[in-house]
């Protein structure tokens, strides 16, 4: 097979959850210890660093990666969804899997895994283990898919796991409670395992804390650490930190939540350098600033352009659009929105924050799950959201840029599959 006739195969052989929802996802571990079982447990060939949380995990899941690059260590990485290519899922020291190593696994590999009928996850997790053993890497950092308690990367054991917050998301897998939805989460902590805790409200502290006595966990909760004294948003685009132990720190990313995940990840890298991991100020200046170089990060508001002026952002649930609507309230110039959502999001409560002044370029992204663009439109309406709908992102993009003085602002968001049908594009 071709690359892309693997690919084809991966997407439509094995259940992929961006594309069908609910219908891909697997409870349970069984597939994923028969995989490990087969691949001879690659994951247990290196050091790891586990990542979970509702929103944020990416953020700090590839600046820990570019941090410890930074260090000197070959550093695998493992995140999902991918925006354009499939490859973006793997990474070794920022560079992708190759498109040969990823045709070999299917074919020498296939006739084990066939009868297992495994989810695309389950089969993606086993191939970037067996990937990063084989590369040799020193560690890896490894972001959890869904949840945490069952989900297939929870058969590693780490040096520090992370959990970056907690919100409402996948609540028909996870639990309609944040104290249900943290339970999951904090399926991760492991014994002795130091973990660090991004942010916490009433219901959910309490469950964090009861599982790491109940591991015998060390447990850090980052808000309370204060790593980060102050930030401000520099001219360059991203921002400046003031912090507790690494001085002054230039980070790229500039988003209003990356305040928040600064802080988790200064959390998380004391928790490692106590793990013996050598890394100086000097590495993580570096792998704050040079993040999207460095791993390949995109879609995190990401400036494709400056007159207009296009920003893009993959933030797609209540708790993330928190976050972005106020920085969109502090966008002062003339505003135009390209949106669309999946169907499994709370679509009322994402719209019931969305700038009112702003005119809409309501579109469909190109995964089943997509909300159609008629229906969106509609549903924005009942909350005084205006403007034109379109059967696709690029069509909705290219209107709102054709529509658009230099002064403009363009944002273009709702959904991780919106940002990736727009980059694809570009």
């Amino acid at each position: 097979m071709t690359y892309q006739e693997t690919i084809n195969y991966l997407f439509t052989s094995a259940p992929l959850f961006q594309n069908v929802g609910g219908d891909a996802y697997k409870e349970g571990l069984y597939n994923t210890y028969q995989l490990d079982e087969h691949f001879g447990h690659p994951h247990q060939h290196y050091k790891t660093i586990h990542v979970a949380g509702t929103n944020g995990k990416g953020s700090c899941s590839h600046t820990l990666a570019a941090i410890l690059q930074a260090s000197g260590l070959k550093v695998g990485l493992f995140t999902s969804p991918h925006l354009v290519d499939f490859r973006e899922r793997i990474r070794v020291n920022g560079e992708m899997v190759s498109d040969q190593y990823v045709i070999d696994f299917v074919e020498q590999h296939r006739a084990f895994f066939e009868p297992l009928h495994p989810s695309f996850f389950e089969l993606t997790t086993a191939m970037a283990f067996k990937f990063f053993a084989e590369q040799h890497v020193d560690v890896a950092v490894v972001e959890v898919g869904l949840g945490g308690r069952l989900d297939c990367t929870n058969i590693i054991s780490p040096e520090v796991c992370v959990i970056t917050n907690i919100s409402f998301d996948h609540v028909a897998f996870l639990g309609n409670t944040l104290a249900k939805i943290a339970g999951e989460k904090a399926g991760i902590i492991k014994p002795h395992t130091p973990v660090v805790i991004g942010e916490v409200v009433k219901e959910t502290k309490p469950v964090f804390m009861a599982k790491a006595q109940e591991e015998n966990a060390p447990i850090f909760f980052a808000e309370e650490q204060k790593e980060v004294i102050n930030h401000r948003f520099s001219s360059k685009g991203g921002i400046s930190y003031q912090t507790a132990n690494y001085g002054k720190i230039y980070g790229k990313l500039g988003g209003y939540c990356q305040q928040k995940n600064a802080n988790t990840i200064l959390c998380a890298i004391s928790r490692l350098k106590e793990q013996h991991f050598h890394i100086s100020d000097e590495d993580v200046k570096e792998g704050f600033a040079h993040v999207c170089e460095m791993t390949g990060l995109m879609g995190r508001w990401q400036t494709l352009q400056t007159s207009p002026r296009v920003i893009c952002d993959t933030g797609h649930n209540v708790g993330g659009f928190r976050w972005i609507t106020k920085q969109l309230n502090n966008v002062h110039a003339p505003m135009r929105i390209v949106f669309g959502m999946v169907n499994d999001k709370d679509i009322s409560g994402v719209l019931s924050l969305m700038p009112q002044r702003a005119t809409y370029y309501f579109c469909q992204a190109s995964v089943k799950r997509a909300l159609s663009h008629e229906d969106i439109k509609r549903k924005a309406e009942a909350f005084g959201l205006k403007g034109m709908s379109y059967p696709t992102v690029a069509q909705a993009y290219r209107a709102a840029l054709a529509d658009a003085q230099p002064e403009d602002f363009i944002y273009v968001g709702g959904s991780s599959f919106v940002v990736a049908d727009l980059l694809s594009e570009f």
